[in-house]
C-alpha cells in the first residue's frame, strides 16, 4: 500500500496520532494572532469571510451601525465555525481558517472599543488552544467515537478534491474540454500511484488540470482583445481622434475607480499591520498545526507539506480576483491576503524566515492591489475562471464532505448511524438550510454521534466494533 492509502485509509491514525496538543510557543502564536485578527476586524481593516467583506463599506462610511455588521457576520459564519471548523479540526487535529479566523471576524465587529477587540480575539484563541484538546479526549472516550469516525472524510475529500479544475473547465470551455481535462487527470492519477507512490496521486492531476484552464482563459482573452483592436482599427478608419484628455477625464468621473483608488490608499496606511498580520499567518502555517482548506488540513496531519502547498497554492487562482475586487470596492481586505502565506508558510524551514517571508508578501499584496485590479479588469476570461474555480472548489467539496459523512456514520452507527445523519442532513435541506450546505453533514455526525451515545446509555444501541 502506498503512503498516501495509508494516510487516508486507516480510520482513526490522524486522530491518535496527532491529537490537539500544543507546545507553549504554538499555544501564544495563536492567541496573539487571534487578538490581532480580532482588533483587525474591529477596525474594519480586514476579516476572513469574503461574504462580509461587502457590507463593511457602509460600516466604514458609516452608513450602517456595529452591531448590525456583527449580526451580518455572524449569520455569515455562524455555520462555518461550528459545523465544519470545529469537526474538521477534532477529526484532523488541526486548525483551520474556519475555527480561528471566522469567529474573530464577529468578535471584533462585535467589540465596542477598541481596546477590548485583541482582548475577546485573545480569549477565543485561549479557547481553542486549552479547551479542544480536553473535547477531544472526553470524545474518544465515549462509547462511539465518532471523531475517530470522521477520519472515514479523509478519503473522499482528498481524490474528490483533485476534480475541481475539470469542473471548471467544463462549465467554462464546455464539455469537450472538460472531457479531456477528465481523462488527463485520471491517466495522471493512475500514473502517480503506480510511479510515485510516495506523492499525493491528486497533486500531479491538479497542477496539470489548473495549467490548462488557465491556458484556456489566457487564449480566450488574447483572440478577444485582438479581434476588437481589429474592429476597433476598422472603426477608426476615416473619423476623427478622440479629444486630448478625453480618456484621463472620463478615468476622473467614474466613481467605481476613484472608490478603488481610495480603499487602495486606507489599506496602504496600514502597510505596517498588514505586515505583521502576513507574518504572524505565515509564522502559524509553519508551525504544522494549521492547514488553510479541507484536503490540506488532513495532509498536514499526515505530514504531507509539499502536497499541502501545492493544493493551497492552486486554491489561490480561484479566491485572488475575488479578495482584489472585494478589497478594493469595500476598503478591507482579507485576514489571509490571497492566502499565498499558507502554501509559503508549509515550506519554510524555520519559524525567522516565515515572519519575514509572511511581512514581504503581505506588503506586496497590499502594494499590487490597484494594478491586479487593472489587470483584472482587462483578461475578464481570467477572471471568470476564478469564479468557476471557487463553484468547482464547493462543489467537490461538498459532494467529498456529504460522502465522507455518510461513511462516517456508518463507521460509527452502521445503517442507524447513516439513518441519523442522512436524515439530519435531509431535514436541514428540507427546513431551507438553516445550517449551511457545506457544514451540515459534519454537523450532522457531530449530532448524530451525540444521539448514538445516548441510546447506548439507555441500552437501546450497540456500538459497531472496529
Amino acid at each position: 500500500m502506498s503512503d498516501l492509502a495509508s494516510a487516508v485509509g486507516a480510520t482513526g491514525q490522524l486522530a491518535a496520532g496527532g491529537g490537539l496538543h500544543f507546545s507553549l510557543p504554538q499555544q501564544l502564536t495563536v492567541i496573539l494572532l487571534c487578538a490581532l485578527t480580532a482588533f483587525i476586524s474591529h477596525m474594519a481593516l480586514a476579516v476572513f469571510n469574503d461574504g462580509v467583506r461587502p457590507f463593511l463599506l457602509d460600516f466604514v462610511q458609516e452608513r450602517t451601525t456595529r452591531s448590525a455588521t456583527t449580526a451580518v457576520s455572524f449569520g455569515l459564519s455562524a455555520g462555518f465555525i461550528f459545523g465544519l471548523g470545529a469537526p474538521m479540526a477534532l477529526s484532523s487535529g488541526v486548525l483551520n481558517p474556519w475555527l480561528l479566523f471566522l469567529p474573530t471576524d464577529v468578535l471584533g465587529l462585535l467589540a465596542p472599543r477598541k481596546w477590548l477587540a485583541p482582548l475577546l480575539g485573545a480569549g477565543w484563541g485561549a479557547v481553542v488552544v486549552f479547551g479542544l484538546n480536553g473535547a477531544n479526549e472526553v470524545a474518544h472516550d465515549l462509547p462511539v467515537d465518532f471523531l475517530t469516525a470522521m477520519q472515514q472524510m479523509s478519503t473522499p475529500i482528498l481524490f474528490l478534491f483533485t476534480l475541481f479544475p475539470v469542473l471548471a473547465i467544463a462549465k467554462q470551455f464546455g464539455r469537450a474540454w472538460g472531457a479531456a481535462a477528465g481523462a488527463v487527470e485520471l491517466a495522471l492519477v493512475v500514473m502517480t500511484m503506480k510511479l510515485w507512490p510516495e506523492m499525493f496521486a491528486g497533486a500531479l492531476a491538479m497542477a496539470v488540470g489548473v495549467l490548462l484552464l488557465i491556458g484556456l482563459a489566457v487564449r480566450r482573452d488574447l483572440t478577444q482583445r485582438r479581434a476588437d483592436r481589429e474592429a476597433a482599427g476598422d472603426a477608426a478608419d476615416g473619423s476623427a481622434p478622440p479629444a486630448p484628455g478625453a480618456a484621463s477625464r472620463e478615468a476622473a468621473d467614474d466613481p467605481m475607480a476613484s472608490l478603488f483608488s481610495a480603499s487602495a490608499t486606507r489599506l496602504r496606511r496600514y502597510l505596517p499591520l498588514f505586515m505583521v498580520l502576513g507574518a504572524g499567518v505565515c509564522l502559524l502555517a509553519q508551525m504544522h498545526i494549521f492547514g488553510g482548506g479541507e484536503a490540506t488540513s488532513f495532509l498536514i496531519a499526515k505530514g504531507h507539506y509539499a502536497e499541502a502547498a501545492q493544493v493551497d497554492f492552486y486554491r489561490v487562482f480561484g479566491f485572488v480576483p475575488l479578495i482584489a475586487t472585494t478589497a478594493l470596492a469595500s476598503g478591507a481586505y482579507g485576514i489571509a491576503g490571497f492566502t499565498l502565506v499558507y502554501p509559503i508558510g508549509y515550506l519554510m524551514p524555520n519559524p525567522v524566515l516565515a515572519v519575514i517571508a509572511g511581512a514581504a508578501v503581505f506588503a506586496a499584496e497590499v502594494l499590487a492591489l490597484s494594478s491586479i485590479g487593472k489587470v483584472l479588469g482587462k483578461l475578464p476570461s481570467v477572471r471568470d475562471s476564478s469564479e468557476y474555480l471557487r463553484n468547482a472548489i464547493t462543489d467537490s467539496l461538498h459532494l467529498a464532505i456529504l460522502f465522507g459523512s455518510l461513511m462516517a456514520a456508518n463507521a460509527m452507527g452502521a445503517g442507524l448511524g447513516i439513518l441519523v445523519v442522512g436524515g439530519l442532513y435531509l431535514l436541514n435541506e428540507a427546513m431551507g438550510r438553516p445550517v449551511v450546505r457545506m457544514a451540515a453533514a459534519p454537523a450532522a455526525v457531530l449530532v448524530g454521534g451525540i444521539l448514538l451515545n445516548l441510546l447506548h446509555w439507555l441500552d437501546l444501541f450497540t456500538p459497531v466494533k472496529g
